[in-house]
């Protein structure tokens, strides 16, 4: 019989604690535990992206990692973007790009180009379709994903001018 471990950690800014059995993933905790149905499996082997989280600053696919991986560290989820009712810069240029059809892959990439332009605030068009190769989307909505990143970084600019 396995037994469960305690695990405590920060998730959307919000301090969590909870039991979590040694092979359960995080995208499993995510969904099932938290109801946080942003991040989504779909592969399964941490190649398409859907999955996406930031852990202690830096992108992890949920379906590979565990739970009690977590212990101590700051999630944040797709859910833990928007502050005050504000969307995110890049959560805005998505829907003000159409970046997305299906939308099941949409909030891992909106983690990945969030994380993209905290690193490099004006990636040029080969700089994004690079980055961006880890997330797949199935619907096909790449040029409109680029457009997207483009109006983040856009946004994020004003921002800092202003």
């Amino acid at each position: 019989m396995t037994t469960p471990r305690t695990i405590r950690f920060t998730l959307n800014e919000r301090a969590v604690s909870l039991d979590v059995m040694p092979h359960e993933t995080i995208i499993d905790m995510l969904t099932q535990r938290f109801d946080l149905k942003g991040a989504r499996e779909s592969c399964g082997q941490g190649l398409c992206g859907c999955c996406t989280v930031y852990v202690d600053g830096k992108s992890l696919s949920a379906c590979l990692s565990l739970a009690w991986f977590l212990d101590g560290t700051k999630v944040e989820t797709i859910e833990g973007l928007a502050k005050g009712g504000q969307l995110d810069p890049v959560q805005e240029a998505f829907i003000e790009a159409g970046a997305f059809q299906c939308g099941f892959c949409t909030p891992g990439f909106i983690m990945m180009v969030k994380q993209l332009l905290d690193h490099h605030p004006d990636p040029s068009d080969d700089e994004i379709r690079h980055y961006l190769t880890g997330n797949l989307c199935r619907c096909s909505a790449y040029p409109e994903i680029v457009d997207a990143v483009r109006i983040a970084a856009a946004k994020r600019a004003r921002a800092l001018a202003a």
